[in-house]
Formats: C-alpha cells, sequence, structure tokens
C-alpha cells in the first residue's frame, strides 16, 4: 500500500469519527436540524453525559489500523472513536445513544457502556482508569491461552494519576503481556489543566521507570501515530512484553457535550483548532497529490453513513418496560418491592 493510500484509509476513520460525534452532539442539544431530522427546538434525542472526542481522532485511527479483528481493545469515557475504529456499528451505536432496545446495550448503558466482543471492543468505562487492570486481565488471559493476539488499551492524562495506571503496567511488565498502553493526552482532565496536578516527567517517564519502552508522538499527526503504533504493536507481537504510546493532542468541546469549556484560554483553543487532525490530514493528501474530488467522497460517504444510522436510531423501538429487570445483579436482597 502506498503512504498516500494509507493516509487516505486514517481520513476515512477520522472523518467517521468526526461525523458520527457532530451529529452526536447535535442530537444531544435538543433536535438533529442540521442533518435533516428533528427541528432544534424539539426535545434532545441522546439522553444522559456524552464525551466527545472531537480533535483527537488521529489518536483512534493511527492505533486501531495496526489492529486486527480479533485484537482486543479497552476505552474510555470517551470512547466513541476507539470503537468506531475498531470495527463497530455507527448505527448500533447511535441507537444506544437514542437509548433504543437496538443499542449495543439495549439502550440500558449510553454513550460510556458501549461495547462489542465480535469486533475485540471490550468496553468503554465511566471510570477513569478502570480500562487499564482490564486489558491487564485480557492480555494476560492472551498469554496464558497462548493466543496471538494483544490488547490495546486507550486511557486519559487524568488516569496517568491513578493507582490503576502503576498497578497495571507493573503487571503488565512483570508477566511480559501483550498489551499497548495508550495515553490519549489531551492536556486537561474533565476542567483542571493536568500538567500542574502531575509530578515528574509525565506519562512516558513513568512508563520507563518500569522498563516499559515508551514512544512520545504529536497525536494529530495521524500518519505519526500510525508509524509510531505500528512499531509499538510490532514489538508487542514479538513477545517483548508491554509497550506504551504517548499522544498529545487536544479535546475541541468542553468535558460533556453541553460544556462550553469556557474554563479555558481562548488562545489555547484557537491554537489547537489551527492544528485540526481531520483538516491537517485532508490537506496532506493534496500535497500528495490526491483527487480532491475523492477526497471531498470520503467525506460525503461519512456524513451519509451516519445520516443513516441518525434515521434508523430515531425509528427504533423503546426498550420495554420489563428490560428495566433484565441484564442486572442479583445480590440476594429479596424480591423487588
Amino acid at each position: 500500500m502506498s503512504a498516500s493510500d494509507r493516509l487516505l484509509d486514517l481520513y476515512r476513520l477520522m472523518c467517521r469519527i468526526r461525523c458520527f460525534e457532530e451529529a452526536a452532539e447535535a442530537a444531544s442539544m435538543g433536535g438533529v436540524a442540521a442533518w435533516g431530522l428533528a427541528a432544534s427546538d424539539k426535545p434532545a434525542l441522546v439522553r444522559g453525559p456524552l464525551h466527545l472526542s472531537i480533535g483527537q481522532e488521529a489518536v483512534a485511527a493511527g492505533v486501531c489500523l495496526n489492529l486486527q479483528r480479533e485484537d482486543l481493545l479497552t476505552s474510555t469515557h470517551r470512547g466513541h472513536g476507539h470503537t468506531l475504529a475498531k470495527g463497530a456499528s455507527a448505527e448500533r451505536m447511535m441507537c444506544e445513544l437514542f437509548g433504543r432496545a437496538t443499542g449495543y446495550n439495549r439502550g440500558k448503558g449510553g454513550s460510556m457502556h458501549i461495547a462489542d466482543f465480535s469486533v475485540g471492543m471490550l468496553g468503554a468505562n465511566g471510570v477513569v482508569a478502570a480500562g487499564i487492570p482490564i486489558a491487564t486481565g485480557a492480555a494476560h488471559a492472551l498469554k496464558v491461552r497462548r493466543l496471538p493476539h494483544v490488547v490495546a488499551c486507550f486511557f486519559g492524562d487524568g488516569a496517568a494519576n491513578r493507582g490503576p495506571f502503576l498497578e497495571g503496567l507493573n503487571w503488565a511488565k512483570v508477566y511480559q503481556l501483550p498489551v499497548l498502553f495508550v495515553c490519549e493526552d489531551n492536556r486537561i482532565s474533565a476542567t483542571t489543566p493536568t500538567g500542574p496536578m502531575t509530578a515528574g516527567a509525565g506519562v512516558s517517564a513513568r512508563a520507563e521507570s518500569m522498563s516499559i519502552p515508551a514512544l512520545k508522538v504529536d497525536g494529530n499527526d495521524a500518519e505519526a501515530v500510525d508509524a509510531a503504533a505500528a512499531k509499538l504493536l510490532a514489538e508487542v507481537r514479538a513477545g517483548q512484553g508491554p509497550r506504551l504510546l504517548h499522544a498529545v493532542t487536544y479535546r475541541f468541546k468542553g468535558h460533556v457535550s453541553v460544556d462550553p469549556g469556557s474554563y479555558r484560554d481562548p488562545a489555547e483553543v484557537k491554537a489547537a483548532l489551527e492544528r485540526d487532525p481531520v483538516r491537517l490530514a485532508r490537506e496532506r493528501l493534496l500535497a500528495t497529490g490526491a483527487d480532491p474530488k475523492r477526497i471531498e467522497q470520503v467525506w460525503l460517504d461519512a456524513k451519509a453513513e451516519i445520516d443513516a444510522a441518525l434515521e434508523v436510531a430515531a425509528a427504533a423501538p423503546w426498550p420495554e418496560t420489563a428490560a428495566a429487570y433484565e441484564d442486572i445483579m442479583n445480590t440476594g436482597a429479596g424480591v423487588w418491592r
């Protein structure tokens, strides 16, 4: 595959993620008039928290394009991009966001709990850093079963300041497990800048202190992420133990879809928007001589796919009332009251 074709594949994946999240954002704010559905004065079609990864698409695309279907992945509360990039259905994802019975969790889990085991996506997770021990455990299971697959574990910069980070990396190194830890460093933990709250040299240095090789890359450069992920995953697949990829990026939106993010420095946001990973990939494609019409068609195809997912989700059935009592844990507390 030529470098230009590879970049086009990265761009295609990023466009799908961007279109999905822009549509979901509009739906969470009360209608999706811009996408040809309900008028903007209608009630929100997406209920509950919606954490967007707009601006971070190059990380999900660059890593997941190097994964095989049988490889496993754990995600975060900001996981739409990872889920799409691993091969999950945009239609079933949108149905889940709309709370419909045909969603991945039958409409009961919402954005932060989407999983699709059929493509190796073990699940998003609403608890910061909780995916790290899950990924480590999954990697240990792969090793015990002598399976050739690997695990990719996405987490944010804030997760590096929680206990599961050091526990997971330590266990993975001690047992030489096939896991790639991916720090999606958007430089802010919810509403607090991460830098002032992080001691020492940061994520990469912490990994290297446990003899886990780490690479730090520009997380808005899809080709750089792709190359770094390819190198590290090749080493993991060769049985050399865990690796860490530190991708520095920026989320363009607030912590959740209804958060304007006004606590951030406007100059910082403006500078970040100038390095939009989707636009950078498009400009690089044009610079390589790629056909502008072909590039534009990639975006139109992505939008058409998400338009169709919106239509399906809006028409999908709601869960039956009885479903509220299914898929729950029996704690032995007795009968329902």
